[in-house]
């Protein structure tokens, strides 16, 4: 399995890079994000790397950081998640806005995604809970709002709100709320609503 590259990058053409190692031209699909962060051709590169064998063609799929990588291996153990579909997700958000997708359970944001409905989405919300924590980077702030307010959604929902009220009134409620206060503040909202 080829598991890294580190060469020259010799030309862009989106979603595909061309790099030199040692003399052996690697093409390599890559997201947009990887991509804008790529250096000039003709520079030194470093991509990690995610090798498919099918029985038709061999592909090679770069990221600039692990995270991405991570991402793209969850995306595609889903079933009728191709990489292509992977590589959409990771080029229309960053990895830090799925994983708060996930964990916030919004489908909408997922569903501006190109080549993502409404019914893919939700599989894919469904199917990654829980698999993009502790190995995407993410700030101790980023980290503490989005599980409470997944908490606090959560709770709405069991008390039989729609996920369309519970999620207007989780995201009013502020970061630093703890669950309980948390979950009487949103109640207040969609009371008065």
């Amino acid at each position: 399995m080829i598991g890294r590259l580190s060469g020259v990058l010799l030309s862009k053409t989106p979603p595909q890079v061309l790099i030199d190692v040692q003399g052996t031209g690697y093409e390599v699909d890559v997201p947009m994000s990887t991509l804008y962060d790529l250096p000039p051709a003709g520079e030194r590169v470093v991509l990690l790397t995610h090798f498919v064998v099918r029985e038709d063609a061999q592909l090679l799929y770069g990221f600039l950081t692990e995270g991405e990588r991570t991402a793209f291996r969850a995306l595609i153990k889903i079933s009728s998640v191709g990489p292509r579909t992977a590589l959409s997700v990771l080029s229309g958000m960053s990895v830090a806005d799925l994983a708060q997708a996930v964990t916030l359970q919004e489908a909408g944001r997922l569903v501006k995604v190109p080549g993502i409905g409404k019914k893919t989405a939700e599989r894919l919300l469904l199917e990654l809970k829980g698999k993009l924590g502790p190995e995407l980077p993410a700030t101790a702030g980023q980290a503490a709002a989005p599980d409470h307010a997944a908490d606090i959604l959560r709770a709405l929902l069991s008390l039989g709100y729609s996920e369309r009220e519970a999620t207007v009134a989780a995201k009013q409620v502020p970061p630093d709320t703890g669950v309980s206060d948390g979950i009487r503040q949103a109640l207040k909202l969609l009371a008065r609503a």
